[in-house]
């Protein structure tokens, strides 16, 4: 029993590490200065060598098939998509709102279980679905004189879609790792699959998204923000999330995937001095209580965390 505890806390403290690093990901985003499809596509490069050679050192036995490796490089290809709608809505609305909308998710994946698996939600899905909609416009500015955020509408927008292929991305990773593979190697096969699927959509004619070709000539200091990004962020947060989550308890986990987003918050607010109004600040406490419901009462399984 004491051994048993002992290895929940052990498992319990690198999942809150891992959080608090992955945390710090959109203001090391935003300091950068880049572009969305530029932050995003280097944050995968610089961090795809670092997995490498950690999955060599502490890969441990890995016993997946072939098909199970490239559903994971498959995931990475969905991330590349969450990606630039997330670092979009960063650059619209500011890094707390966009990554509370991202994780959102917790919404869309028990919803999607529901069609897909026929496994019903709960009342606390019911209960949250209008609380987040009615969250969404209150961060949108719509009813708002003075909302912050560059493009805030579009940064709602940008924050849904990064909902839907975070949940997209969620549903591939697990199935992907269904035997509990090396935390490194799986890190490692998603993201390169992340780097390959941001570059071709660089070499992609998007100015009429109003997309920013990737900007491939790398510039001091943003470069030093994007590798930091991806060793603390890309590589040691999320190996440690993908290893702790899945062999935590359900309660366990739940405060983990809190502590992401709450942080962010704190960050944006103490770090890049963003300062939503009034009506977006109640905007983001309704989908902060949405989420927190259903991912205590209403999750069919509970997922990881990202950023």
């Amino acid at each position: 029993m004491v051994a048993e505890s002992y290895s929940v806390r052990r498992l319990m403290g690198i999942a809150l590490a891992g959080a608090t690093a992955i945390s710090f990901a959109p203001t090391l985003y935003a300091t950068s200065g880049e572009g969305p499809l530029t932050g995003a596509f280097f944050r995968m490069l610089y961090a795809v060598p670092v997995l490498w050679f950690m999955s060599l050192m502490w890969g441990g036995i890995d016993e997946r098939k072939g098909q199970d490796r490239w559903m994971a490089f498959g995931a990475g290809i969905i991330l590349a998509l969450d990606f630039i709608s997330y670092h979009s809505a960063i650059d619209w609305v500011g890094t707390g709102i966009a990554t509370l909308i991202g994780n959102s998710q917790v919404i869309i994946v028990t919803l999607l279980s529901w069609w897909m698996l026929g496994e019903r939600p709960n009342k606390a899905i019911v209960i949250a679905l209008p609380i987040v909609v009615v969250g969404l416009l209150f961060i949108s500015g719509i009813w708002d004189d003075s909302p912050y955020g560059e493009k805030p509408k579009m940064g709602v927008v940008a924050g849904v879609l990064t909902a839907f292929f975070y949940s997209a991305f969620l549903i591939v990773y697990r199935y992907a790792n269904k035997s509990l593979a090396p935390a490194t190697r799986l890190q490692f096969e998603s993201t390169a699959g992340g780097a390959f699927g941001l570059l071709v959509l660089g070499l992609l004619p998007l100015n009429s998204l109003n997309v920013e070709p990737i900007a491939f000539q790398p510039t001091f200091p943003a470069h030093a923000w994007l590798l930091l990004l991806a060793v603390m962020c890309q590589c040691i947060g999320w190996v440690a999330i993908t290893y702790a989550l899945p062999r935590l308890p359900a309660a366990h986990t739940s405060f983990a995937i809190l502590l992401q987003p709450v942080l962010t918050i704190v960050w944006g607010i103490f770090l890049l001095g963003e300062d939503p109004s009034p009506q977006q600040t109640i905007g983001m406490f309704l989908i902060l209580i949405a989420v927190i419901g259903v991912t205590l009462k209403g999750a069919v399984e509970a997922p990881a965390v990202d950023y």
